[in-house]
Formats: C-alpha cells, sequence, structure tokens
C-alpha cells in the first residue's frame, strides 16, 4: 500500500479535478484494489475521526468531558466502518445501473471509481468535526465539492453526454444521501446514541412509481436534501465553464453559487467590524478584553468570526463568540432539524444537542469544575457561543440571549448575492 501515492491522488482529486478524472478513468484498476489500495484508507478518515472525537477527546470543554465508553466506541467505529463500505460497493452498483438512462455505459470498475474519487472531498472533509460545533460546516462544504467532482466525473468514469451529467448527478447524490441516512438510523438505533428528531423524518416519503424513479417529498428534509443536490450539480456547470475560462473572479463567483445550496446566489459573510457590534463593551458586569474578528475563506465557503472575552477580575471568566457562515445557510437550514438529538450525561457532567424553537442548540456543563458552553445557531446562518466558568449553565445561557439576538437574525439575508 502506497500512502504517498494515496496522499497525492487526494491532492490532485481535490485540487485539479478537471485534469485528474482522465487519468483516473484511464487507469486500469479492479474492484478489490480500489478498495485495498484507497477506499478502505481514506473512508475511514471521518470514521476515525468521529471515534476519536467521542471517545478519546470527548464532547465540550473548560473542564467537561463527556465520553462515549470505550467498548461501545469501538463497537460503533467497526460498525460505522463497514457499513460505510458496503455503502460505497452498493452506491457504485447504482451509479452502474443508472449509466445507460443518462447516455453513458456500464462499467462496474469505472462506478466504483466515480464513487470512490467522488466521495473523496467529503471524507477527508469529516475529519474537521474534530473540531467542536463549527466542525460540520466545513463538512457540508466538503459533501457539496463532492458534488462538483461527481459532475466533473461521470462523463469520463462512465463516458456519459456532458449535457446529460448534471441529472446523472443528481440523482446519484439522492441515491446517496438515502444511503447514508440508512446508516445513520443503523447506527444509532443499535447503539441508542442519536435519536432523529420528528421533524427530520416526519413527511419523508421514499416511493417508487417505476423501476427507475424515485420520489421523494419535496417538504421532508430528505426532500431538501434532494433538491440542494440537483440545484448544486446545475451549478456545477458555472464553476466548470468559468475554471475552463481561466476568470479568476468568474471561478469565485461559481463557487460561491455552488456552495450556498441553492445554486443560484452567492452569499458574502458579514464583515468582522459588524459581528464585533454584537460583543458589547460589558456583559453581566464584567468587562471586555482579548478582542478579536476576522474573516477567512476556502472553497467558496466564507467564515466571519469575532470573539471576546469577559471577566469580572476574580473568578467569572466567559467567552464569546459570534459566527457567521453566509454561504451554506441553505445546507444549515436543511441540516438543522435533520441533526440527531443527543445527550450524554454521567454523574459529573452532561452534553447534549437539541432542537428549541427551530434553533439548533448545543449545551454541555462539569458540576464539579462548574464550566461548559452554551451554542445555538441563529436564523440557520449564525452561531452564538458562551463558554467558561459560571455558576451554572443558566448563566451560559443568559449571557447568549443577553446578546441582540433578534437583530442578528435581521441579517439573515444580508450578502445574498453580493458576488
Amino acid at each position: 500500500m502506497d500512502f504517498a501515492k494515496i496522499v497525492g491522488r487526494i491532492k490532485a482529486i481535490l485540487g485539479s479535478p478537471r485534469t485528474e478524472w482522465p487519468v483516473i478513468a484511464a487507469e486500469p484498476a479492479t474492484i478489490g484494489g480500489l478498495f485495498r489500495n484507497y477506499i478502505c484508507i481514506v473512508a475511514a478518515l471521518p470514521v476515525v475521526t468521529q471515534f476519536i472525537r467521542g471517545t478519546l477527546i470527548g464532547h465540550g470543554g473548560f473542564g467537561v468531558h463527556v465520553h462515549t465508553p470505550l467498548g461501545m466506541g469501538l463497537l460503533g467505529m467497526i460498525l460505522h466502518y463497514a457499513l460505510t463500505l458496503v455503502v460505497t460497493y452498493v452506491a457504485a452498483l447504482i451509479v452502474d445501473a443508472l449509466a445507460p438512462t443518462f447516455g453513458g455505459t456500464k462499467d462496474p470498475v469505472q462506478a466504483l471509481k466515480t464513487v470512490a474519487y467522488g466521495w473523496t472531498a467529503g471524507w477527508v472533509a469529516g475529519i474537521a468535526m474534530i473540531i467542536p460545533w463549527l466542525g460540520w460546516l466545513v463538512a457540508i462544504a466538503g459533501l457539496i465539492y463532492g458534488i462538483y467532482l461527481l459532475y466533473l466525473g461521470l462523463p469520463h468514469t462512465m463516458r456519459c453526454p456532458t449535457d446529460k451529467a448534471a441529472g446523472y448527478t443528481a440523482v446519484t447524490v439522492i441515491a446517496g444521501i438515502v444511503l447514508s441516512w440508512i446508516v445513520a438510523l443503523v447506527v444509532g438505533g443499535i447503539f441508542g446514541t442519536a435519536a432523529l428528531t420528528g421533524a427530520s423524518t416526519t413527511g419523508m416519503h421514499v416511493t417508487r412509481s417505476d423501476g427507475t424513479t424515485v420520489t421523494v417529498d419535496p417538504d421532508s428534509a430528505l426532500g431538501k436534501f434532494s433538491a440542494i443536490g440537483a440545484n448544486t450539480a446545475r451549478a456545477a456547470k458555472d464553476l466548470d465553464n468559468a475554471q475552463k475560462t481561466g476568470d479568476v473572479a468568474a471561478q469565485q463567483t461559481a463557487m460561491g453559487k455552488l456552495m450556498s445550496g441553492d445554486g443560484k446566489t452567492a452569499a458574502t459573510s458579514l464583515s468582522p467590524q459588524t459581528l464585533q457590534g454584537f460583543l458589547p463593551d460589558e456583559l453581566d458586569g464584567m468587562k471586555r478584553s482579548d478582542f478579536n474578528a476576522q474573516r477567512s475563506g476556502a472553497m467558496g465557503m466564507q467564515i466571519s468570526t469575532a470573539r471576546a472575552t469577559y471577566s469580572d477580575g476574580r473568578v467569572r471568566t466567559l467567552q464569546m463568540e459570534v459566527a457567521d457562515a453566509g454561504n451554506v445557510r441553505d445546507m444549515a437550514a436543511v441540516a438543522s432539524p435533520a441533526t440527531p438529538t443527543t445527550e450524554d450525561q454521567t454523574d459529573r457532567s452532561y452534553d447534549k444537542t437539541y432542537t428549541d424553537h427551530d434553533r439548533l442548540v448545543h449545551e454541555s456543563w462539569d458540576v464539579q469544575t462548574k464550566s461548559g458552553e452554551f451554542s445555538v445557531v441563529v436564523a440557520d446562518r449564525f452561531t452564538v457561543k458562551a463558554s467558561g466558568n459560571a455558576e451554572d449553565i443558566d448563566e451560559l445561557k443568559q449571557a447568549v440571549n443577553d446578546l441582540d439576538l433578534g437583530r442578528l437574525a435581521l441579517l439573515k439575508n444580508a450578502g445574498i448575492g453580493d458576488h
């Protein structure tokens, strides 16, 4: 097994996919060889990351450490890994079966190449889940970029006409979503660590209207994910055209549209100065210090953050953060109700994620150290977090609620279409 070759392929498919796909399509390969020499390694990255995060590192911060028991964590990792490999192979079978429908040529090896290298972005971005709270945004960006990779790859591997690649991609994405959903249900159901919220399953219908077509309730979370997949596939055309012209500005605009979820409008995250305005000079009798704000971006995803430390000069110290990832708002809007409700509790601490009045909430607390964090997603776009020492979790909740969340929510459409 050549790890240097694996790393080189990852860099090439993520960095220059238009030139790498023809190379991939022409390479001699076997199904077993693809699994041994690539899939089994790269697909393990997000699975191992989740194990490290949940079992070895634990959730929370500032003294809060909630861990999944080692034995259960290992079993969960093994099951998740095994199901990931199975799903990869099943997805390849679906890609192969659909080829004639979209003017392509059936070839099981090429179909497996399509899935393996198209899903690389999602697998690699899954490593970001080790980052507390905001890591899921990076993971979503990777999944969206993976749709673009599929769009570019299908004409080479499955030899479908370019004008049919968008439709082929959209159907492939829907199939991948359904399969991933099944994995989540199986792993969560067996280990009892997560349960899909009512919002994520109510109204979801997947029915077969004939031998090939899958109909999805558009109002369900699955239906919304499917729509995003179709929109993203169409936006991939703009990015492909922009890359052909070599226009850097056009490429940035197209990538912003790709990441938006609706495939039409790019967005600029709020300026650091705007976010700074939501962190007052004084909060509950504590003075602000160590303030910083910044905006950064990569792969079409912009994130702006503003952070500040508040202290009474004696015991109480809080860290406040306001973050904006404006151009993944549509994905966040779907992901919030579909996020599993989880709760881990020990005799000294707890960590839980849930939805409250359409807002995704995360809280963790350590009774012995009297420290923890409380985070809330506002308007499916902004993350507001308080962490540090306090008398109880209610003080952290109050610190978040003392910020002008209503005014922040009014900015949910700010910057849309600015590219």
